[in-house]
């Protein structure tokens, strides 16, 4: 980490920290930042944590989700604790576009502000920087930040589990962005006392009866199959959302289902909002998907699970879509 030393001085001192992280928050998101929230507790710190929108119901159980500040609802209340901040976190995020009118509040900061984060090509708005894009998610750099501190034995079953939701998340259940690192720190966590059988329930098997139906219906009434290309598409449009009043989370990892098709290298989750239509794309083996997503969608992520954007309407972005896989021909070839 950059200037490791001088961040440990400055966090000797009590400060008012705030913890931002990017749009749409995942169990990486949230995790990473309730997380780190409570670790600065623990040292005397006054923290809050903000989000731009909504965070999915089915992390509500993680501690002080509750005083999670959403810039969507709150604006005022974001733009007075960013003003109070003597230091900023961002959180799983590496351009301050990623957290939108968020960004510009944090952008006129004059305080110090430290990005953790594992994404491709990191923007340089930060004064310390802890960015490792093998790492398999922000939570498992919020562990090693803990240990650059040298204050592993602030590591807790509740910090613990916090963390251990963003790896679980992001690593789609240790299917993929896997290390030998990865699995030390999980044994870690383990030995603190966090109970994984406990997480996976609590994460994957909280569904309620609307989003069970909204999978059935993406499986069977709004799945295509192109076998020439080794691609899966679901597609879900406005009256789709307005039908079964789709709200923040209830479509959290329908892509991943496709890649559950033996013949399926390539996913894409293409859905229509409002003002913009969302793409989100999953793949395996070496087919790049963040390279895909910031060359035709206005997007990035990870190689193997990215997301990007579309102006145009739902018809055109996935015909835009199927334009572009002969360029992968190469790796989608059966």
């Amino acid at each position: 980490m950059e200037n490791l030393a001088a961040l440990k001085k400055l966090l000797m001192v009590p400060q008012d920290a705030v913890i931002v992280t990017h749009r749409n928050p995942d169990g990486d998101a949230i995790g990473s930042s309730v997380g780190l929230s409570l670790f600065l507790q623990r040292n005397g710190h006054n923290t809050k944590v903000i989000a731009p929108s909504e965070y999915p119901d089915f992390l509500a159980w993680m501690p002080q989700t509750d005083d999670i500040l959403i810039h969507d609802n709150e604006p005022e209340d974001v733009e007075r604790a960013i003003n109070r901040a003597t230091i900023i976190f961002c959180l799983d995020f590496n351009s301050l576009d990623r957290i939108d009118k968020t960004g510009e509040l944090v952008a006129a900061s004059r305080c110090p502000k430290v990005m953790i984060d594992h994404h491709l090509f990191p923007e340089p708005f930060a004064d310390y920087v802890l960015s490792e894009t093998s790492a398999s998610s922000t939570c498992e750099l919020v562990y090693d930040f803990i240990h650059l501190m040298d204050m592993a034995e602030e590591l807790d079953q509740v910090i613990g589990e916090c963390l251990f939701t963003g790896i679980l998340t992001d690593t789609g259940s240790f299917k993929y962005s896997n290390s030998p690192k990865l699995f030390r720190t999980v044994a870690n966590l383990l030995e603190i006392g966090v109970d994984d059988l406990r997480l996976q329930d609590l994460i994957f098997n909280s569904m309620d009866e609307k989003q069970l139906r909204i999978l059935g219906h993406c499986l069977y009434n709004r799945m295509e199959i192109l076998p020439e290309f080794q691609t899966g598409i679901i597609t879900l449009t406005k009256e789709d959302y307005a039908y079964f009043d789709i709200q923040r989370g209830d479509t959290e990892g329908v892509v991943n289902f496709l890649l559950k098709l033996r013949n399926v290298k390539l996913a894409a989750f293409i859905h229509e909002q409002p003002k913009i239509v969302k793409l989100s794309l999953r793949s395996k083996g070496d087919i790049d998907v963040q390279e895909m997503a910031k060359r035709h969608f206005r997007g990035g992520g990870h190689k193997n699970a990215a997301g990007g954007a579309s102006f145009h309407s739902l018809a055109v972005t996935v015909r835009r879509f199927k334009e572009i896989l002969p360029e992968y021909q190469h790796q989608l070839q059966p």
